[in-house]
C-alpha cells in the first residue's frame, strides 16, 4: 500500500504505521470519552469512532525530508521489547520495512526527535543484535527537550518505566547520539524550518513539533492531544497526564491558536485519516480532515 503523506509547502510529510491500538485503549486513556459523548459529536464517525463510539487509534510515525535532513519524528512501540501493557509486548511489526518504502531506510535518517519519553513514542529508538540494544538509526542524531530528560532522571519511576529506559533510551545516550534542547516559551528552531512548541502537561517536557515551508505550516501533536475527541470535548484528559491541569490549559491554548488557521495538524494517534484543519465547531472545535 502507498504510504499516506501530505504536502506542506516544498515538504511531503509520510505517516509510517506501526499498529492499530486495541478497542480497549480509549476507554483506559480518555475515561471522559464515553460512548455517550462520543454519541454527541457525529462527525467523529466513521473515521475515528465506531458506529458504537468506540474510539480508534493508532500508533505511527511521521518521517520527511527538510532543510536537507532526513527526519523522523517519534518512533513508535519496537519491536521483542518486554513491556507490561501487553497490547504492546514483544511486538514484531513490519515497520522498519514501512520506514524504508516510505524513502527513509535507517541508515539514511539524520534527525529523530522525540515528542516525549513514553514507551509508545521512543521504542524503535533501538534494535536488538546479539542480545542487546542498539541504536536503530546510527547515523541521526536524537533530539528531545532538556526538561524531559531531567524529569525523568529524578523521577521515581516503576519497573516497567525503568525497563523502558533500560532498553529504548539509555542505549541511545551510550552511543552518544542524544541532543537535550531547551525550549522556552516561545519554542525551539531545531532548523530552520522546524521547530519544537512547548506543550507540557501529558509530561513536563513534552513538544509539539511545527513544519513550515513557502508559508504553509503544520504541527505534529504527540501526546498533548490523544484523540479528535478532544477538540470537541477540550476538557478530556489522559489518564497518564502527568499534570492534568497544565495539560488541559495547553490543549485549549494550542487548540485556540489552531482554529480557523490554515496550519495542517497532524495527529500522532489518530486514526486515519490522521490529518486534518482545526476548525471551531459550536463552543468548541471539529477536525476537517485533509
Amino acid at each position: 500500500m502507498p504510504t499516506p503523506s501530505w504536502t506542506v509547502g516544498d515538504v511531503t510529510v509520510h505517516r509510517v504505521d506501526e499498529i492499530p491500538l486495541p478497542p480497549a485503549t480509549g476507554p483506559w486513556l480518555l475515561p471522559g470519552a464515553t460512548t455517550e459523548v462520543v454519541s454527541q459529536h457525529p462527525w467523529l464517525r466513521p473515521d475515528f469512532a465506531d458506529p458504537d463510539g468506540t474510539l480508534r487509534l493508532d500508533s505511527h510515525s511521521f518521517a520527511f525530508v527538510v532543510d536537507g535532513l532526513r527526519v523522523l519524528v517519534d518512533t513508535g512501540i519496537g519491536n521483542g521489547k518486554e513491556r507490561a501493557n501487553p497490547a504492546w509486548h514483544d511486538l514484531r511489526t513490519d515497520f522498519a520495512e514501512r520506514l524504508a518504502a516510505a524513502g527513509f531506510p535507517p541508515d539514511s535518517v539524520d534527525l529523530v526527535i522525540l515528542t516525549h519519553l513514553h514507551a509508545d513514542h521512543v521504542g524503535w529508538n533501538t534494535r536488538q543484535v546479539n542480545g542487546a540494544w542498539i541504536p536503530t538509526f546510527p547515523n541521526a542524531r536524537y533530539v528531545t527537550s532538556r526538561t524531559e530528560r531531567e524529569f525523568w532522571a529524578t523521577y521515581d519511576m516503576e519497573e516497567a518505566r525503568r525497563q523502558m529506559f533500560r532498553d529504548s533510551v539509555i542505549p541511545v545516550e551510550e552511543a552518544g547520539l542524544l541532543d537535550l534542547v531547551d525550549v522556552p516559551g516561545g519554542g525551539a528552531g531545531i532548523t530552520p524550518s522546524l521547530r519544537l512548541v512547548p506543550t507540557p502537561g501529558h509530561t513536563p517536557g513534552h513538544v509539539a513539533v511545527e513544519l513550515a515551508s513557502r508559508g504553509r505550516t503544520a504541527l505534529i501533536s504527540g501526546d498533548c492531544l490523544h484523540h479528535p475527541v478532544q477538540l470537541a470535548r477540550p476538557g478530556i484528559g489522559a489518564c497518564v497526564d502527568i499534570d492534568p491541569e497544565q495539560a488541559d490549559a495547553t490543549r485549549r491554548r494550542l487548540l485556540g491558536g489552531l482554529a480557523d488557521t490554515d496550519t495542517l495538524l497532524l495527529g500522532t494517534h489518530f486514526a486515519p485519516p490522521t490529518a486534518g484543519r482545526v476548525r471551531t465547531h459550536g463552543d468548541a472545535y471539529r477536525l476537517a480532515p485533509v
